[in-house]
């Protein structure tokens, strides 16, 4: 979309504050006190286990959901109290693709800018450019049902930015995508953060978030844990991560004490922040036998270790599910 310009002009140089959030269903929090702040013109992710609350900010910060209490402002307008307005300068992909299935990929398009209260040529010029950005020209004209599960997701995406939006949610988005489909997505996220759309991302691929984001917050249990750029995390860990492999499995507790680390699939992980290689040695040889000992630059899966305790592969299923988010597109009016 060369040239193109979206939205409003951004008003505070946060482009999502979030100040004592408190979101509850009966006995549970899915939020807890959460407290975020989120730069413009940047792509930001938001990383946490399955039931941190990540979903359910999304779904506040989107007008979607009520919170119990606290505020959250987007754009510098209030969720629940300028809903309308917050509606107009913001674009929402979800986790599932949320196309009409029996409509071609024009046809959704021209919907959802409908929706938006665009005009009936904007809508086909905007829908006509979004197609062809997202590879999708040759396809517009077939029905949805006929497109593999990232053809889905882009129109998805694209139907998302035909309000022309100031601030991108995106849950999730390459939940379920191949490898291939999923580094295309990023191209295209990187797109559209080149063209100063600020980008809230949730994702459960640490690479992901490596890969796209300038800043990183991570939640667990409805509170932020950490937050930062991804070498700020990587640095509250230590430069590199000692793996110390005991000879025996029944090892791994007192291992793992000694070396004040985490056990993480048959070895005990610590990282040098907590102590130099040769002092974690002093501590283990001796006393437990090593099979193995090797070190590695910090990455993204080692913080997430150290704020939620335990690697992001593992991470449980809530008790409760979130719930996700509603597939309904709002109108909101144009100011």
């Amino acid at each position: 979309m060369p040239g193109a310009t979206y939205g409003y002009p951004v008003t505070t140089e946060l482009a999502v504050q979030a100040r004592d959030v408190r979101v509850t269903y009966g006995e549970t929090k899915a939020l807890d006190g959460l407290d975020l702040d989120i730069p413009a013109a940047t792509i930001h992710a938001i990383l946490g286990p399955n039931g941190a609350g990540k979903t359910t900010f999304i779904r506040v910060a989107t007008t979607l959901l009520i919170p119990t209490s606290g505020q959250v402002t987007v754009g510098g307008l209030n969720v629940v109290r300028d809903a309308s307005r917050v509606r107009d300068i913001i674009g929402v992909a979800g986790q599932y693709a949320t196309v009409d299935e029996n409509l071609t990929g024009m046809e959704n398009l021209m919907l959802t800018g409908t929706l938006y209260g665009l005009r009936r040529e904007e809508c086909r010029t905007r829908a006509t450019r979004l197609l062809e950005s997202f590879d999708l020209a040759d396809a517009g004209g077939r029905v949805a049902r006929t497109y593999s599960g990232g053809m889905r997701r882009r129109l998805d995406l694209a139907a998302s930015l035909m309000g022309e939006p100031q601030i991108l949610f995106l849950d999730e988005p390459t939940t379920g995508l191949d490898v291939r489909t999923r580094n295309a997505l990023w191209e295209e996220v990187r797109a559209i953060a080149a063209r100063g759309v600020t980008v809230v991302l949730t994702t459960q691929y640490l690479e992901e978030a490596d890969a796209l984001a300038s800043s990183i917050t991570i939640i667990d249990h409805g509170r932020v844990v950490a937050s930062g750029t991804p070498e700020e995390l990587k640095a509250t860990v230590g430069e590199e991560i000692v793996t110390l492999t005991p000879v025996s499995d029944d090892d791994l507790p007192r291992l793992a004490e000694l070396a004040g680390g985490d056990v993480v699939a048959g070895a005990v992980r610590v990282g040098t922040r907590v102590a130099g290689l040769d002092t974690i040695l002093e501590r283990v040889v001796g006393e437990v036998p090593l099979f193995a000992v090797s070190t590695a630059s910090a990455s993204l899966d080692d913080v997430f270790l150290a704020y939620t305790g335990h690697v992001a592969e593992d991470a449980p299923e809530p008790a409760e599910a979130e719930e996700p988010p509603s597939p309904r597109r709002r109108r909101g009016r144009r100011s």
